[in-house]
């Protein structure tokens, strides 16, 4: 670990403005930017997620997901001896308040951050991270812009939507038989990055792209959108944005009577969904990573979150929960809280045992073995479904392979 200097065990504070907050208080080591651990020698660990607004429920998995993690390595003896903190920032899923959550967990004196939900917020976030040299360990932020422009810094324990674009692609033109198919996002930097690469993927597969446009996140009726999406024909329709509107595509999709398939993205397996949606959600298929209950490697973690929180651990809670492990692992690996060498032995991480399998990462930060599958909704649940085997062409059982 890094040893603290006189000055930093005078626990000075510098006076520092932040943009509309006024006068804020903080310790040195963060004014710094010198990845001290702040307070009573925990080691603090930022969790960036939306708290609040329509994906707040994704958020406050990713965080209680995080917490269980800690409180984990924590029983465990800390890191060389120290607890680990995690410090929360809602970002609400806006480029806005990604900015200004990023800013509150450097002013909290956190050595890394591990969280993340929308990639939007993920965009200005960034480079406020990396000015401080703080690495980023995203357990849900899936746009490939992230990595191929973190500089090194940026990580994470899930996929890439180029990956996903061309597993839903190839599900579409493969096993569901479509040769029309409907694109819908939502604009966001996530939903329109993996519609592009999903369309860019069934072209080369011989689909052809009927539809691709946008609808405004956050109305009740999508009614006119599902009525011009009918008239082109589609055999499938692949929504890339939010659970929230996922919900109202698929219950308005039924009492209109529409016959195209409907499939959608990772973004739309949160438990929510099933609610909004009612009966109209039976036989509905996503792209995603493998779900918790669907880990056999997750089934502590699973027990730990259902006494933690009395609820069902959401889809993104294991990557979290392994994006906080693999942090944790860095520091100590790197016997330091500084974020230059945390963000070394991050790189250096070889099959690390995560519950979401082995992870590793690439030069740009990303996991070198992402894997995507298939999900149904049966009996009012996700449940796994099909995935490609491990040549890439053929499918099988996700449940039992």
């Amino acid at each position: 670990m890094t040893p603290l200097t006189p000055r930093d065990r005078g626990r000075r504070f510098r006076t520092l403005t932040a943009a509309g907050a006024g006068l804020l208080l903080v310790p040195l080591a963060a004014a710094c930017g010198s990845g001290g651990s702040g307070g009573s020698g925990a080691i603090r660990i930022g969790v960036p997620a939306p708290l609040s607004g329509d994906s707040a429920s994704a958020g406050q998995d990713i965080l209680a997901a995080a917490k269980v993690a800690a409180d984990e390595i924590n029983k465990a003896g800390g890191v060389d001896g120290r607890k680990v903190q995690i410090v929360e920032a809602d970002d609400q899923c806006s480029a806005q308040q990604g900015a200004q959550a990023a800013q509150k967990l450097l002013n909290s004196g956190v050595v890394a951050v591990a969280g993340g939900y929308c990639s939007g917020a993920a965009v200005p976030a960034i480079p406020i991270y990396g000015r401080r040299g703080v690495p980023f360990v995203m357990d849900a932020s899936t746009n490939p812009s992230l990595t191929d422009g973190g500089k090194g810094k940026v990580f994470r324990t899930c996929g890439r939507d180029d990956n996903q674009g061309l597993v839903a692609a190839k599900f579409m033109t493969g096993p569901l038989g479509a040769k029309r198919i409907a694109l819908l996002h939502d604009n966001t930097t996530y939903a329109k990055g993996l519609a592009d690469a999903a369309a860019n993927s069934a072209r080369q597969a011989g689909g052809q792209v009927v539809y691709e446009n946008a609808l405004q996140p956050g109305q009740s009726d999508y009614g006119p959108v599902l009525t011009k999406i009918a008239s082109t024909r589609p055999d499938v329709l692949y929504f890339t944005g939010y659970f929230a509107e996922a919900g109202l595509l698929m219950k308005q999709r039924r009492q209109l009577g529409l016959r195209f398939a409907l499939m959608g993205g990772d973004a739309t397996t949160d438990s929510t969904v099933l609610k909004t949606a009612g009966p109209a959600a039976g036989g509905y298929i996503a792209t995603t990573a493998p779900l918790a209950k669907d880990l056999p490697a997750a089934a502590k973690f699973v027990s730990a979150y259902k006494a933690a929180n009395n609820a069902d651990p959401g889809p993104f809670s294991v990557y979290e929960y392994d994006a906080v492990k693999v942090v944790a692992k860095a520091i100590d690996d790197a016997g330091s809280t500084r974020g230059a060498a945390i963000t070394e032995a991050l790189h250096k991480i070889k099959d690390f045992p995560g519950i979401t399998g082995p992870i590793t990462f690439d030069a740009k930060g990303d996991r070198t073995d992402p894997l995507y599958i298939t999900v149904q909704v049966q009996g009012g649940a996700f449940t796994a479904y099909k995935k490609l085997d491990e040549s890439g062409a053929t499918w099988v059982d996700a449940k039992t392979s």
